[in-house]
């Protein structure tokens, strides 16, 4: 199939993008900002999406870049996700991020995907909200209002939509850089090297005085959002990460979870399997790397 009709600005600048918006919401047309395309383009292509109008910041490059604010990695929204991976301030201050963006798609993907793009797209089964959440990420907005930071608990609201109102441009993903010590792990499965994951763990720990400490894990391909798994977190604390406990621990995080969706590719309880299993060989991995 190929897309419905549809009309297309490119705007030069943020602020002609935000009045565009604007406009076009006092109009009653149905508009959609276009990023990098990676995931609005198949959809408009199968026509699951329509929009009237596209509007294109492919021509913004304010929001390109990649720079350390104190202790923050501040990242533009069309930022590529090639771009992420290949910045060593994110590989050495932020090896979470890093590592989940080597899981998006292929490297074709990620020469085209923005970083935001990604993030307002909100796909559940998307490696970056569950990171978000674990690493207590922000994000930057801009409206006709002016600015504001969204923190990540609060960008998520269900399948695919986040907290952005419609006139707004996501304008920036800030990182919090990893402090020393902590140990990090992301796993995922999928069925092909490349698809979106059918379930998948990220998580961070630390280990004080031979205990854990500030374990902070999250599930993605499972439920509407990523998920916190609170009940394997609060279990960890205080506890020496012996395989006994990891084991507990990540039966805890698959039980606790909301009923898993189910579909073709996945049933619910294959799914909570998979979170077992993953958050088991996530808290190995994240322990080995706790300084």
């Amino acid at each position: 199939m190929k897309p419905a009709n549809f009309d297309y600005h490119a705007p030069q600048t943020l602020a002609e993008a935000v009045e565009l918006m604007v406009r076009l919401e006092e109009e009653g047309v149905d508009a959609k900002i276009l990023a990098g395309g990676q995931s609005l383009m198949p959809m408009l292509a199968m026509r699951v999406a329509r929009p009237e109008v596209l509007v294109d910041l492919g021509r913004i490059k304010s929001l390109d870049y990649v720079r350390q604010e104190g202790g923050v990695i501040a990242v533009g929204a069309m930022t590529s996700k090639r771009a992420a991976e290949e910045s060593v301030l994110i590989e050495q201050q932020q090896p979470l991020f890093h590592a989940a963006t080597k899981l998006v798609g292929h490297r074709q993907i990620r020469n085209r995907g923005s970083v935001g793009g990604s993030f307002a797209h909100a796909d559940p089964a998307s490696e970056y909200p569950a990171v978000a959440l674990v690493l207590d990420m922000a994000f930057k907005a801009v409206g006709p209002e002016g600015e504001r930071t969204i923190p990540a608990t609060d960008f998520f609201v269900t399948y695919m939509t986040t907290s952005l109102e419609s006139t707004e441009v996501l304008t920036e993903v800030r990182l919090p850089i990893m402090p020393a010590g902590t140990g990090w792990a992301i796993q995922e499965f999928a069925r092909r090297n490349g698809d979106l994951a059918l379930a998948g763990v990220a998580m961070t720990l630390k280990v004080a005085d031979g205990v854990c400490a500030d374990a902070r894990l999250a599930a993605f391909g499972v439920n509407a959002t990523a998920v916190r798994l609170t009940a394997a977190e609060d279990f960890l604390a205080g506890k020496r990460p012996e395989r006994a406990m990891l084991e507990q621990a990540a039966a805890l995080a698959a039980g606790s979870l909301d009923e898993p969706m189910s579909c073709v590719h996945a049933s619910a309880d294959y799914r909570r399997h998979l979170i077992r299993v993953l958050a088991e060989r996530c808290l190995a991995e994240a322990v080995g790397r706790a300084a």
